[in-house]
């Protein structure tokens, strides 16, 4: 469901403002929102601008793991953790790993 400044963000999109920022904010009002794959699809816009931009790639993993899409969540955090890594960002490669660890413990299930 669309906010107010979920509406707001997208009529900046393909404007002189339209960014990797831009792309990360509107994917934080879409999570906030309840809705992971729009998310997700802002999220890999802004990563796609910036690859750089860890915190949009530990956001990234967060949209597709609440998708349902645990998989692609453990990639994204992964190449955020390498990303965040390179810059020395070191909390957020800290954040991200143990993301990962919880993901990997729901793939490999009880036992």
């Amino acid at each position: 469901m669309s906010t107010p400044i979920i509406q707001n963000l997208e009529k900046l999109l393909d404007g002189p403002r339209d960014g990797a920022l831009l792309r990360y904010a509107l994917g934080n009002e879409w999570l906030k929102a309840g809705e992971p794959r729009q998310a997700a699809a802002c999220f890999r816009a802004a990563v796609d601008r910036d690859p750089g931009y860890s915190a949009a790639w530990k956001l990234l993993g967060k949209s597709l793991a609440e998708a349902g899409d645990p998989a692609a969540a453990l990639d994204a955090y992964r190449q955020g953790i390498a990303v965040a890594t390179d810059k020395g960002d070191v909390q957020a490669a800290k954040e991200m790993g143990v993301f990962v660890r919880r993901l990997e413990k729901q793939l490999a299930g009880p036992g």
